[in-house]
């Protein structure tokens, strides 16, 4: 488990070069997650009814629409923070590549999936 020169273990830096700055994006998107996810869960279990027509209600609203967009960039985000880790600490032969792109490209259409979701019912409920 090499983490690089010596000179980059006191920078923070193992061998890819930028340790440091993806410790901090998954501690950032981590502590936005709990912040965002407590929001969800209160706003969710305060709603009067669990039906449709209450959900999309609510979600009209940009103070439920807006936090719940955020929340789904950040938990994509931070997916893909993590299993980059995995992939970079575990595959090392030429299909680390494949796996990276393959991660981006999944997790991209995931959030693209629930953003889309999201403004839909957004954009086309009536307000409650």
């Amino acid at each position: 488990m090499g983490n690089g020169t010596p000179i980059g273990q006191v920078r923070g830096l193992g061998s890819a070069k930028e340790g440091a700055h993806h410790w901090w994006q998954q501690r950032l998107t981590a502590g936005a997650n709990l912040v965002l996810m407590l929001w969800f869960v209160i706003s969710v279990a305060l709603l009067p009814a669990y039906d449709y027509a209450t959900i999309a209600a609510w979600l009209s609203s940009p103070l439920a629409a807006v936090p719940l967009i955020l929340l789904v960039g950040t938990v994509c985000y931070h997916i893909r923070l993590g299993l980059q880790v995995v992939i970079e600490d575990y595959q090392h032969d030429e299909t680390r590549i494949v796996m990276i792109v393959l991660l981006n490209f999944f997790t991209i259409a995931i959030a693209v999936t629930a953003l889309f979701s999201i403004l839909k019912i957004a954009l086309t409920s009536t307000p409650a």
